[in-house]
């Protein structure tokens, strides 16, 4: 039985829950992200049949922005999609169209295809970029499926700049690509995706015959395919040793984990070549850690020596971690520990003099650390001519 209130003023029992879900913030979405080496890898054809194995299924989902870049066999899967119309922008003299993620959100689909997350938004836009859009959508508690290339992510992007020499301009930073709920790589061999290019699937002709000559090179791309499958590695580590900390679990690390001592010498950088690469055989991630001591004057040529192979680290794509410690030995079991690493890389300094007969700084990791595996750089050969 329901009664009326007595007071026409007064709101009924249905009005007053109205108000408070009215007044209650949605719950922040979820993000998928389709990840690649490059263009060209398929990642917007991925997300497209995501969204009609969704749409089958009864699942309200829109196009917010879909470039297909004229390819016909991306534009095919529009058929059958909601499309929200695009936002008109003047800016100097030329109209652009941008998403509109004020339709989008005033829509209020439960999932919204969001195309290359690291684009730049045209001068007088409300946000200056589109992941900055895609969060205002997600806080509006609308679902997104959005698309990213490796190179574009922030810390990566330096790290590309350096390796392939190519300048990286739009960026989105790592925080927004790791907070992502899932991320699934889109994967494809060097050598098929230059085939795809030369049958015109990806650009047309004379711009993919560009491209094969100064991007896509098979150099090129087997460093951005392992720039990927590590970034992804790195995220499936995380979840992994998640886990096992949640529930308190007893075991060694569950995944490689590749570190290497960053300090003023020369020889650091051979170090620091030998545990990216281990790094990328393993396809694990990248750990470097500089340690100071704590009330000892440095000389400013160390410091600069030092800090010179911190950013040599970083454009390797190593994560720096910094601290310091009165005793380097204790200081470096601590940082094994918490990151779970599983290889160290040492420079290798021979015992001379009075240090004759002590345990080395590997000796004495190897016996505080159960299971840890230490690579020891030495100098380079000598070439004899």
């Amino acid at each position: 039985m329901t009664t009326e209130s007595a007071d026409p003023g007064r709101p009924t029992g249905d009005q007053m829950l109205a108000r408070l879900q009215g007044d209650k913030k949605p719950e922040r979405a979820r993000m998928r992200i389709y990840m690649g080496m490059a263009p060209g890898v398929g990642k917007t054809y991925k997300m497209l049949e995501e969204a009609h194995r969704r749409h089958d299924r009864g699942t309200d989902v829109v196009v917010g922005f879909v470039e297909t870049y004229g390819r016909r066999h991306t534009a095919a899967l529009l058929d059958g999609l909601e499309v929200v119309p695009r936002r008109r922008v003047e800016y100097r003299g030329v109209v652009v169209e941008e998403m509109d993620a004020d339709a989008i959100i005033a829509r209020h689909p439960a999932v919204a295809l969001v195309d290359e997350l690291a684009h730049t938004n045209v001068p007088g836009s409300a946000r200056e970029k589109r992941w900055q859009d895609v969060e205002a959508i997600r806080d509006a508690g609308i679902e997104v499926v959005s698309t990213c290339n490796v190179q574009h992510v922030e810390s990566i992007a330096d790290a590309v700049e350096t390796i392939l020499g190519v300048p990286v301009h739009e960026r989105v930073p790592d925080a927004v690509v790791r907070a992502a709920d899932e991320i699934e790589l889109v994967d494809m061999s060097p050598h098929a995706l230059r085939q795809r290019m030369r049958h015109g699937n990806v650009y047309p002709p004379d711009r993919a015959t560009i491209a094969l000559e100064r991007f896509f090179t098979d150099t090129n791309l087997m460093a951005l395919r392992d720039l990927a499958l590590r970034f992804v590695a790195g995220r499936v580590d995380q979840e992994l040793e998640g886990i096992v900390s949640e529930r308190g679990l007893q075991v060694g690390s569950v995944t490689e984990r590749v570190m290497a001592l960053v300090d003023e010498s020369p020889e650091c950088r051979r170090a620091l070549r030998r545990a990216a690469s281990l790094a990328s055989a393993l396809h694990a991630p990248f750990l470097a850690v500089a340690v100071q001591t704590p009330g000892v004057q440095v000389s400013r040529d160390r410091q600069l020596n030092t800090q010179s192979n911190v950013d040599y680290a970083t454009d390797l794509g190593a994560e720096m971690i910094r601290g310091e410690t009165a005793d380097l030995t204790r200081g470096l079991e601590e940082v094994i520990r918490d990151r779970r690493v599983t290889h160290l890389v040492l420079v290798h300094r021979p015992h001379r003099g009075l240090h004759v007969g002590r345990a080395s700084l590997a000796d004495r990791l190897l016996d505080a650390v159960p299971g840890l595996e230490i690579h020891l750089v030495g100098e380079p050969a000598l070439t004899v001519h």
